[in-house]
């Protein structure tokens, strides 16, 4: 289906016949010696017993008007017009006009019979049921190359002539040239070379230059261009590169982007995929050149073609930098508050000082072209967020640093405490046995916000080196691709947060042996580290145990990998965060043994009232000692709830006039309770969904509703809940859910209570 804008029949494969039966003849005939594809799935349209890797031709429809059509047109139409324009061509040899239409018939004959008698002879000796369409397209290839090389027998012909010009006519030119016809194809090759190859050179250069000339006109009329009369678009044998496409292409894009969108969709599959990838190249870098304003460059990235690109150098590499920086700047302007916005532009500006210093150091064209770009768009940035730094201080606004939902990155200052932990992991990793290490604690405890943070709480001798499991390493349909996001992820980290800069790993370099060539590539990794260690952070081990269990990776080859490092790589330690313990993966524990949990839970008292109070220098809010008192008797010094509730009493405090602005009461907490729920409701929700089943819900439900801190002796929870009452219990407690109080139990944080008791 064509589109306003995608002239019709252009750009694919699969093109409609002309409805003319001469010119649809000879369009067949077209399609068989440059187009082949369009010749298989022109057959498989009129019929698909046609195709000619069917073997259903008994069960032609003979009723198809388009079956007859193809058949009159590939034995009676072309041939006939061929012999004609033969006879035409032959009038040149001064035959005699009174044997012109004996000769005719004659020469006629023979193609038709050719064909038919080839259809019948392989049928017989070979048994290939699909000789219909065979000997079709025999019957129209042998009527082409009779044309093509009548031009080169035509010299030998005038020659012939001049020597016996009363014995020699064109039918017998025709007969010796049938008798050498073990050199078609090297003539036909050698046509190619001399005649067509040029002809379609200028023609493509005459394209390109009609096109350049009427480009303003056209763009006025909103026509179509003449790229598709390109040989690119109808030759399927010319592998060379074509000079000059990738420009043709360009100048289209810009015309009329739908068009051109449509070309390089169909040169992707193609020997001439190299112009697509040069087209996507340059208008990318014109996109980035064109970016003059923030929301030119929030928005690039959705406009950048980065997924596409199949080669890897400098350019693409340097594109996919300004497509993540403009997904960073969207992200950044997504922020809720004044002061995250400005807080990750500033990591935003900090890259592109980055990118800069690559510009300047390449000899690249692109790279040239490009380095303007970064030092224009971090003006932009800055000046931004100044914009954003005046506007709140005018508004005497207060700027909320918490992060709801989020881990915490190492560029983030509201990152507290964990002191105690890091210095446990330390300790541990100085171990002489290598033990791996389980970051274990629930969801939303913060494991992964310190395992961005480790860079700055370990030694510099050791090297953090974070894989997310949950995403592309996971979601890997294959070794190849589970291992190099792993790869990637360590090469990305070890350089953010050591400065560290690992040797490279692409898929092709995998592909072959994917488990062999990962540890060759560890072993480089190693001499890179020198003395240092590396931290192998893996965090969500359960979304790996997740593909184990459905069976697309297998157990021994990813668990025995990782049992391998640790036990003959003393360079590497590793350490897994999740949510579970190893006994409820028992795969993992037999794998991994001596395996040292290192657990996370509440901060500490003091840890949380540094992030209430001062979560950022200069942090304006004040609270009165009550106030900080009730947050945390609220939120148990969960860090997620902590920050929630913050944020949530920073709002509060910015609707209320700006004497009152600046100092939270215990009643500002109390209000501010019930707009966290509402808030953080997906935050309870997953709780609800995926920590406990329904008999737990209940147990939760009937304790939320004794109140705010209320025991409920077992005695009484017996009663009201007979079935499996210790393992209920056993699993909330693991869950951090609920805490034993005696003979009773009781909610662990009241904010979370809270939730259950709206239910």
């Amino acid at each position: 289906m064509s589109s306003p804008s995608v002239p019709r029949n252009a750009y694919t494969d699969s093109p409609e016949q002309h409805p003319n039966l001469i010119l649809g003849s000879w369009q067949l005939l077209f399609w068989i010696f440059f187009r082949p594809s369009a010749w298989r799935i022109h057959l498989t349209r009129i019929d698909p017993a046609l195709h000619p890797n069917s073997n259903r031709w008994k069960h032609l429809q003979w009723r198809n008007w388009n079956l007859w059509k193809f058949l009159i047109q590939g034995y009676l139409i072309l041939p006939l017009s061929t012999n004609l324009l033969i006879k035409l061509m032959s009038l040149g040899f001064s035959e005699p006009r009174e044997d012109f239409i004996v000769r005719t018939i004659i020469s006629m004959a023979i193609s038709l019979v050719f064909g038919l008698s080839l259809s019948i002879v392989v049928r017989v000796a070979v048994g290939i049921v699909t000789t219909w369409t065979l000997s079709i397209a025999f019957s129209l290839a042998f009527n082409l190359t009779i044309i093509i090389t009548s031009l080169v027998l035509l010299v030998v012909g005038i020659a012939l002539l001049i020597e016996q010009p009363d014995e020699m006519n064109f039918t017998k030119i025709i007969y010796v040239f049938l008798k050498l016809k073990l050199i078609i194809k090297p003539l036909i090759k050698l046509g190619r070379i001399i005649l067509i190859r040029p002809l379609q050179k200028i023609l493509n250069n005459s394209l390109y230059k009609l096109d350049e000339i009427n480009d303003n006109t056209l763009v006025k009329d909103d026509k179509c261009s003449l790229l598709r009369y390109h040989s690119a678009f109808w030759d399927e044998w010319e592998n060379r590169q074509l000079k000059g496409l990738d420009k043709h292409l360009i100048l289209v894009i810009e015309r009329n982007p739908t068009e051109g969108r449509a070309a390089i969709q169909y040169l992707s599959t193609s020997s001439q995929r190299w112009a697509a990838q040069a087209a996507l190249l340059e208008m990318d870098t014109r996109k980035i050149e064109g970016c003059v304003d923030l929301d030119n460059i929030r928005h690039l990235h959705i406009d950048l073609a980065t997924g596409e690109f199949e080669v890897e150098n400098l350019v693409a590499t340097l594109i996919r930098s300004f497509s993540h920086i403009s997904e960073d700047v969207d992200a950044a302007l997504n922020q809720v508050t004044t002061y995250n916005k400005r807080l990750t532009l500033k990591t935003v500006a900090n890259k592109l000082d980055e990118l800069s210093r690559q510009l300047i150091t390449s000899n690249d064209p692109y790279a040239t072209r490009l380095q303007p770009v970064p030092l224009r768009w971090s003006k932009i940035i800055t000046d931004y967020s100044d914009e954003l730094a005046k506007a709140a201080e005018l508004r005497q606004e207060i700027d909320s640093p918490y992060i709801i939902g989020n881990p915490l990155t190492e560029q983030q200052e509201i990152f507290v405490g964990r002191n105690d932990i890091s210095t446990r992991i330390e300790q541990l990793l100085l171990d002489q046995r290598r033990p791996p290490l389980l970051l274990y604690g629930q969801r939303r405890m913060g494991k992964t916000s310190l395992l961005n943070n480790l860079g700055r709480l370990l030694p510099n001798t050791i090297v953090p080196m974070f894989v997310d499991l949950q995403g592309p390493v996971s979601g890997a349909s294959d070794y190849t691709g589970f291992l190099y996001n792993i790869a990637r992820g360590m090469v990305e980290s070890a350089k953010r947060k050591r400065g560290l800069v690992l040797p490279s790993l692409t898929r092709e370099s995998i592909a072959a042996d994917s488990f062999t060539c990962f540890d060759e590539w560890l072993d480089k990794v190693e001499q890179t580290l020198g003395n240092n260690t590396a931290l192998l952070e893996l965090d969500e081990f359960e979304e790996l145990d997740s593909a184990i269990a459905k069976e697309r990776f297998d157990e021994q080859d990813v668990l025995g990998m990782l049992r391998h490092i640790i036990q003959h790589r003393p360079r590497f330690k590793v350490l897994l965060a999740g949510s579970h313990t190893l006994e409820e993966y028992q795969r993992w524990a037999s794998y991994l043994i001596n395996v040292q949990v290192v657990n996370i839970s509440y901060l500490q008292e003091d840890e949380a009232r540094q992030l209430i109070e001062k979560p950022v220098k200069n942090f304006p809010l004040h609270y009165e000692p009550d106030a900080v008192d009730r947050v945390i008797e609220i939120t148990r010094c969960h860090p997620c709830l902590v920050q929630l509730l913050c944020s949530e009493i920073v709002a509060l405090k910015n609707e209320q006039p700006p004497a009152n602005r600046r100092l939270t009461t215990w009643r500002d907490v109390e209000k501010a309770v019930q707009e966290a729920l509402r808030s953080g409701s997906l935050l309870f929700a997953d709780i609800e969904r995926n920590q406990v089943n329904k008999a737990d819900l209940e147990l939760l439900k009937f304790l939320a509703a004794k109140g705010e801190g209320a025991t409920v002796s077992k005695k009484v929870l017996s009663r009201q809940f007979p079935d499996n009452l210790n393992s209920t219990l056993n699993l909330l407690v693991r869950r951090d859910l609920l805490e034993e109080d005696g003979d009773g139990y009781r909610f662990q944080v009241e904010l979370i209570r809270r939730w259950f008791a709206r239910k």
